[in-house]
C-alpha cells in the first residue's frame, strides 16, 4: 500500500477572490510509515489532510491510494479530529462500533474488533460510559479506537492531542506509538507541535506557507522503540531544533513576502 500525492494544488474562492492554499505538493507515504506534517498556521496542513481524507478535491494533481485515485471519503482511510466528534447518546463501545455498522462485517467480527480496540486503547473499564462521563484524553482514545476498528489502510490524525493538557498529551503520544507498533497501520498526522512530530514520526514533512508546499522532508533517525525519556536525549533535541529552525525560516519568509506586498 502506497499513498501518493502527485503535484497536488488546492484553491479556495472567497468573495470572488481565488487563494491558493496548496501548490505542487508531491508526497509518498509507504505502508506502515508514520509521517508527521508540521508548519506555521496557514501553511495548509489541515487542507492537505482533508484532501487525503476525500472531504474535498484537489484543484490540480491527484491523490492515489494503492493505485486507486481518491475521489471521496472511504473506509480505507480513518480520520481523527482535534475534537473527538463522538455521538453523545452512544456508549463508548457503541461509538467504537459505529463505523463497523456501516461495513459488511457480521456481529461476531464486530464484537471481536470492538473488544480488541477497547483493550488496545485502555477503554475496557469505561466501555458502558457515555462521552459526557469521559475525560478529554478518554474521548480521544474512543475516537482513535473507532477509526482503527474499521482497519483502514491509512489513519489520518488532525492535531488530535492539541486540546489536551501536557501530561495527558504525552500519555496519548505513548499510546498512539504503541497502537501503531501493534497494528502496523500507516499514519499521516498533522500537528503544530514539533516535539510531538519528532517523538511520533519516522519522517517529518515541513510545509512552507502562501501557498502551502513542501519545504523539507526530514528523516527521524531515532530508534523505532521510544519512550518519553528520548525527548531529553541530545539527538532528539538536535532533530527538534533543526525542524523548528526550518518552520521558523519558512514563517519568516512568509512574513517578509506579506510585508513586501503591503
Amino acid at each position: 500500500m502506497t499513498l501518493e500525492l502527485r503535484n497536488v494544488a488546492k484553491d479556495y474562492t472567497v468573495r470572488g477572490e481565488v487563494t491558493r492554499a496548496l501548490d505542487g505538493v508531491d508526497l509518498e507515504v509507504l505502508r506502515g510509515e508514520f509521517v508527521c506534517v508540521v508548519g506555521a498556521s496557514g501553511s495548509g496542513k489541515s487542507t492537505l489532510l482533508s484532501l487525503v481524507a476525500g472531504l474535498s478535491r484537489p484543484t490540480e494533481g491527484e491523490i492515489v491510494l494503492d493505485g486507486v485515485p481518491v475521489t471521496g471519503p472511504g473506509p480505507d482511510r480513518g480520520l481523527v479530529f482535534q475534537a473527538g466528534a463522538l455521538y453523545p447518546w452512544r456508549t463508548v463501545e457503541k461509538n467504537v462500533a459505529f463505523g463497523l455498522e456501516l461495513l459488511p462485517v457480521d456481529a461476531a467480527e464486530r464484537a471481536k474488533r470492538v473488544d480488541w480496540y477497547l483493550a488496545e486503547t485502555g477503554l475496557h473499564a469505561v466501555r458502558k460510559s457515555l462521552p459526557k462521563q469521559l475525560s478529554g484524553g478518554q474521548k480521544q482514545r474512543v475516537a482513535i479506537a473507532r477509526a482503527l476498528a474499521c482497519e483502514p489502510d491509512v489513519l489520518l490524525l488532525d492535531e488530535p492531542f492539541g486540546a489536551l493538557d501536557v501530561q495527558t498529551k504525552e500519555d496519548m503520544q505513548v499510546l498512539i506509538r504503541q497502537v501503531w507498533a501493534d497494528t502496523g497501520t500507516t499514519v499521516l498526522m498533522v500537528t503544530h507541535d514539533v516535539e510531538e512530530a519528532v517523538f511520533l514520526g519516522g519522517r517529518v514533512v515541513v510545509l512552507a506557507s502562501d501557498p502551502g508546499r513542501i519545504a523539507a522532508d526530514v528523516e527521524v533517525t531515532l530508534p523505532a522503540e521510544r519512550d518519553l525519556a528520548v525527548k531529553r536525549e541530545p539527538r532528539f533535541l538536535a532533530l527538534r531544533a533543526r525542524i523548528e529552525d526550518l518552520v521558523r525560516e519558512q514563517h519568516r519568509g512568509h512574513v517578509s513576502r506579506v510585508a513586501a506586498v503591503e
